[in-house]
C-alpha cells in the first residue's frame, strides 16, 4: 500500500510550538499528492526533487519534530535526520543541508552512486527545504519575467503575441497560466501528458490538443484575435519546434522549461514514447544519457534557428544549453539567459519571490493577507494586478499559500503586520513565511541566476553561504543549504529560509531580522558586484556595506 501524506489544518498542535508545528506541516505539505508531482517516491518536482530521503527518513522526520523541544535543533543530511542538538528559542528549529559535494565529486555520476546507496538525495531547491506550494510558486517569477520581455520587445503587454515553449511539470507548469495572464498565447509541449491534464485541472491551462499541427493553428487563431489563451501539446520539444518552423512560423518568444537539467531522469529523447524512454533507462543508463544528448542538442538548434529567423530567445534557466553545449552545439549561449536579461534590476533592490502559507488551511486566512498586501502596497499598480489575477486563476495546492515579490523594506512591514493580525486573533493560526531559493542573495548558479555578473563573479559561492549563515544569526525557523537545484548537480549552491508568524513577541523580533537580512544580502551582493543600482539602492535604504 503506497502511503500518503497531508498537511494537519486547523490551530490544534501536534508538537511543542508552533515554530515546530511548521516544519511538520510543510514537509507533509510538499508531499500531499495535490501538491508533489510523485509522492509516492517523495518526489516534489524537478525530476528528483525530494521532500525527504526514503519513507523511513520521512518517519524519522515526523518523529523528531513531534518530540522536539522549543530550544532544540534538528539536523537533516540530505533528507535523513541525523540527530538533535542543544540550542536556544531564537536559532532556527531544524537546519537541513541537502546534496552538497566536494568540488571534484560534484558530478552527477558520483551522485547517483551515493543516491543508490541510500547516503543522499536531490533536494531541487523548495522540494527539500519544505516550502514548495505547488506550481504559484514559480507563477509569478514567471509572469514577471513575460511582463519585462512585453515591455521591453512589444512596448506593452503580450497581447496578440505567441510564446512557444516546452515542459509543463512543478516548474515549467506555471507557463501557460503567466503568459495569459501577460495576455499572450501560449502553445506548450510535454511528452507527458498527465502533467498536462495536471494542469487543465488546476486551471493553469486552458486547453489540451495532441496533434502538433492543429496545436498550432490554433495558437496562430487564437493570436490573430488577440485572445489570451495556452495549449499543451503531447509531443517532444523537438516535435513541435520542427512543425513550427516548417510551416514558416516564427513565434514572437521562444522558450523551454523542460527538466533538461537531468540529462537520466528529468529529460526525455525524442522518437520514442515516454513508455519506451521509461524501458530504455531502466535497460541501459548511458543509452538514455546517450539519446538525450542528441535530443537536447537538436532541441537548441531549433531554437537557435528560430532565434535566427526573428523569434526572441531566452533560456529558463534549466541547464539546457549547458548540455547542448557539451554535446556539441557550439553557439548555444547565443541564446541568452532570462535572469540578466529581465530579472537582474529586480534583485539590485532585494526583490524576489518571498511566500506565505496558511497553516490553519483557510483559504480566507489567504484572502485576509491579500487584502493587507493591497492596502500596504496600493501604490505598486504591477502587484495590485498580481494579486488580483491571482485570486481569479490561480488554484491553490495543498495549504492555501500566496507569492508577490516584495523587496527589502517591504517583506519585514508586511511580516510583521501579518504577525499582528495572528496575535489579534484575526487569522485562524500562524502563517509561514519563504521564499524561492531563486532570489536575490541567496544563490551561485553561473548559468542562471548569477549568469553575466557585472564584475564576473559568477561562480562565488561565498554569497550563499553567508546568506544561511546571516539567517541562523538572525533567527530564521529552519536554514537550507543546497548543491545542483534548478541547473543540475555541479551547477549550483542556494540556501533558503522559513519563518514563522505566531503572533508573539519573539516572533516579531526574529521576523523583523530575518526579512530585513534576508533581501539585504542581496543587496550587498549586487552592490559589491558593482551594480549602481544596488549602490544607490542601499545608501537610501541605510543597508550598511561596510568601510
Amino acid at each position: 500500500m503506497v502511503e500518503t501524506y497531508r498537511s494537519p489544518r486547523g490551530s490544534q498542535l501536534t508538537c511543542a510550538n508552533w515554530q515546530i508545528e511548521a516544519a511538520y506541516r510543510m514537509v507533509q505539505n510538499n508531499l500531499d499528492p495535490d501538491v508533489a508531482e510523485d509522492p509516492a517516491n517523495l518526489i516534489v518536482y524537478g525530476g528528483l526533487g525530494k521532500a525527504a530521503r526514503n519513507h523511513e527518513a520521512l518517519h524519522k522526520i515526523l518523529a523528531t519534530l513531534r518530540r522536539l523541544q522549543p530550544d532544540q535543533t534538528m539536523l537533516v543530511q540530505s533528507g535523513k535526520c541525523v540527530g538533535v542538538m542543544q540550542s536556544h528559542v531564537d536559532a532556527p528549529r531544524v537546519l537541513l543541508a541537502n546534496s552538497n559535494l566536494v568540488g571534484d565529486w560534484a558530478t552527477w555520476d558520483e551522485f547517483r552512486r551515493l543516491d543508490a546507496l541510500g547516503l543522499m538525495m536531490y533536494g531541487q531547491m523548495t522540494a527539500g527545504s519544505w516550502i514548495y506550494i505547488g506550481s504559484q510558486g514559480i507563477v509569478q517569477g514567471t509572469y514577471e519575467t513575460f511582463v519585462a520581455a512585453g515591455k521591453r520587445h512589444f512596448g506593452g503587454d503580450l497581447s496578440g503575441r505567441l510564446v512557444v515553449t516546452a515542459g509543463l511539470g512543478g516548474m515549467g507548469g506555471a507557463q501557460p497560466l503567466a503568459v495569459t495572464m501577460a495576455g499572450g498565447v501560449c502553445l506548450a509541449a510535454d511528452v507527458d501528458g498527465t502533467r498536462i491534464d495536471k494542469r487543465l485541472h488546476t486551471r493553469y491551462l486552458d486547453e489540451r490538443i495532441d496533434d502538433p499541427k492543429q496545436a498550432l493553428q490554433r495558437a496562430l487563431e487564437m493570436r490573430a484575435q488577440k485572445k489570451a489563451w495556452s495549449i499543451g501539446v503531447a509531443c517532444n520539444a523537438t516535435q513541435l519546434l520542427t512543425i513550427v518552423r516548417d510551416a514558416g512560423v516564427v513565434p514572437d518568444l521562444l522558450t523551454d522549461q523542460t527538466s533538461a537539467h537531468d540529462m537520466l531522469v528529468g529529460y526525455v529523447p525524442d522518437g520514442m514514447s515516454l513508455e519506451q524512454a521509461n524501458l530504455l533507462r531502466q535497460r541501459d543508463q548511458k543509452a538514455y544519457q546517450r539519446e538525450s544528448s542528441r535530443t537536447v542538442c537538436k532541441h537548441v538548434a531549433l531554437m537557435l534557428d528560430l532565434q535566427e529567423r526573428g523569434a526572441i530567445t531566452f533560456d529558463y534557466g534549466n541547464n539546457i544549453r549547458t548540455e547542448a553545449r557539451d554535446g556539441g552545439v557550439a553557439e548555444a549561449f547565443r541564446i541568452k539567459g532570462f535572469i540578466p536579461e529581465y530579472i537582474r534590476p529586480l534583485f539590485c533592490s532585494g526583490r524576489g519571490p518571498f511566500r506565505w502559507v496558511a497553516l490553519s488551511g483557510e483559504t480566507s486566512d489567504i484572502a485576509k493577507t491579500d487584502a493587507l498586501a493591497l492596502k500596504m502596497f496600493s501604490a505598486n499598480a504591477s502587484l495590485r494586478t498580481w494579486i488580483e489575477k491571482a485570486q481569479a486563476r490561480i488554484a491553490f495546492q495543498g495549504l492555501p499559500a500566496r507569492i508577490l515579490w516584495l523587496g527589502y523594506g517591504e517583506r519585514a512591514a508586511f511580516g510583521l503586520a501579518v504577525n499582528d493580525m495572528v496575535r489579534k486573533g484575526e487569522l485562524k493560526a500562524p502563517v509561514v513565511f519563504g521564499r524561492d531559493h531563486l532570489d536575490c542573495g541567496s544563490v551561485a548558479s553561473p548559468y542562471r541566476e548569477t549568469e553575466a555578473m557585472k564584475d564576473g563573479s559568477d561562480a562565488i559561492a561565498d554569497w550563499p553561504l553567508l546568506n544561511a549563515m546571516g539567517n541562523v544569526a538572525s533567527g530564521a525557523t529552519w536554514v537550507s543549504i543546497h548543491h545542483g537545484g534548478g541547473v543540475g548537480i555541479g551547477k549550483s549552491i542556494h540556501s533558503g529560509q522559513v519563518s514563522v508568524a505566531d503572533g508573539t513577541e519573539s516572533a516579531e523580533r526574529r521576523l523583523r531580522r530575518v526579512l530585513n537580512f534576508d533581501p539585504a544580502s542581496g543587496v550587498m551582493r549586487h552592490a559589491d558586484a558593482g551594480y549602481e543600482a544596488a549602490e544607490i539602492f542601499a545608501r537610501e535604504r541605510s543597508i550598511d556595506l561596510g568601510g
